[in-house]
């Protein structure tokens, strides 16, 4: 890898040489290699933080799919004991859940994988693939069996049976539940907080889809936990067996909902979606703010993984500005957004003419043509 970065600063140099002299090229050479150099101390300090974060997150991930595995099996015995639909669909709700986690686990792993020569820009879509491939799970498995278990409930009503069994496997896991979900909603607020939006707009533009389908989906398994007691409370004051089927349908519904969501958001972030608004906003102003840019022709940024951001933009810089100094503001620039924003990890910048310097080309040459 050293060689292949060497002989890359090595050819960027010699290319310029041709335009430049050989003591620009060399002193460029030296720069650019300690440049380079000062990089790979850094990205090896970052991949270490990466790793730590991985095997956290890789920590938290299976001790969720363990507990909504267990909810899962607990779910499972009370609804065959009572023969509550609704029972039975929130333990398939939890076993969704369950391959939810598992998923989400191989997209933390696979999202944090560092670059290679098949993949320079790095493994970041691989963690919205698999978070795909979890949106889907709740789709068929929880949504779908909740709503056609429901279904064939109200149109083929069963007696329930005791339902006290059932009554205290959704209270404990309301518990359960509700301790996983105030853990995500505190991330979700320390988030929010760091980039002065509402947790609630947070969660809407986040990239990190791994967090979003936890917050969601622990919402979700509460509200269906209340939605399966009242179904529940609804057959023992009628005695009707209909109210546990709507309740079952609902679940599904709900679940349909976050799916639906979770896979608009990450279809959105592989096909390409920029970085939010508020963050290149940002980035604009720090192009604008050094002394050599005169305007900012075009930004364009795309999610490269939940916390990588690609940079691309076309810059006016002024007149006067010579090569050595638009390579040394090109090195500022790329050194000042990183700093200022520690997600970008791909920076590329192309001097462009701006509008008023292409307009007073034109006019030169048509002066030109005439004479």
């Amino acid at each position: 890898m050293e060689e292949e970065a060497t002989g890359r600063v090595t050819n960027g140099a010699v290319g310029r040489a041709a335009n430049g002299t050989p003591d620009e090229a060399a002193d460029e050479l030296a720069g650019r290699a300690t440049s380079d150099a000062t990089s790979t101390e850094s990205g090896g300090a970052a991949a270490d933080g990466a790793a730590n974060g991985s095997a956290e997150s890789l920590g938290t991930v299976v001790v969720a799919g363990l507990a909504n595995l267990a909810i899962a099996v607990a779910k499972l015995v009370a609804g065959l004991i009572s023969g509550s639909s609704a029972m039975l669909s929130e333990a398939m709700h939890s076993a969704a859940d369950t391959v939810t986690e598992i998923l989400l686990f191989v997209a933390v792993r696979r999202a944090g994988h560092p670059p290679d020569a098949r993949h320079p820009f790095g493994h970041g879509k691989a963690g919205f693939f698999w978070a795909l491939m979890a949106a889907f799970a709740t789709l068929i498995g929880g949504a779908g069996f909740s709503i056609t278990h429901g279904v064939h409930e109200i149109a083929h009503g069963e007696e329930l049976a005791d339902l006290r069994i059932s009554y205290a496997v959704l209270a404990v896991s309301f518990v359960i539940e509700g301790i996983s979900f105030l853990k995500a909603l505190s991330q979700v607020r320390a988030q929010a907080g760091r980039f002065r939006v509402s947790p609630r707009r947070y969660v809407s533009r986040t990239p990190d889809t791994a967090l979003k389908a936890v917050l969601f989906e622990d919402a979700a398994a509460l509200a269906g936990l209340l939605i399966a007691a009242c179904g529940l409370l609804a057959y023992q004051l009628t005695g009707s067996p209909l109210w546990d089927g709507v309740a079952s349908v609902v679940i599904g519904l709900l679940l349909l909902g976050v799916a639906l969501n979770l896979i608009r958001t990450n279809v959105s972030l592989l096909i390409g979606q920029a970085a939010p608004v508020r963050i290149e906003q940002e980035i604009r102003a720090e192009l604008l703010a050094l002394p050599e840019v005169e305007s900012v022709v075009e930004l364009l940024t795309m999610m490269l993984g939940p916390d990588e951001i690609m940079v691309a933009a076309r810059v006016d810089f002024v007149d006067e500005t010579t090569g050595a100094a638009l390579e040394r503001a090109s090195d500022r620039v790329e050194r000042r957004l990183v700093e200022r924003f520690p997600s970008i990890s791909q920076v590329f910048l192309d001097p462009t003419p701006g509008r008023s310097a292409k307009q007073g080309r034109m006019v030169g040459d048509d002066a030109d043509r005439d004479a």
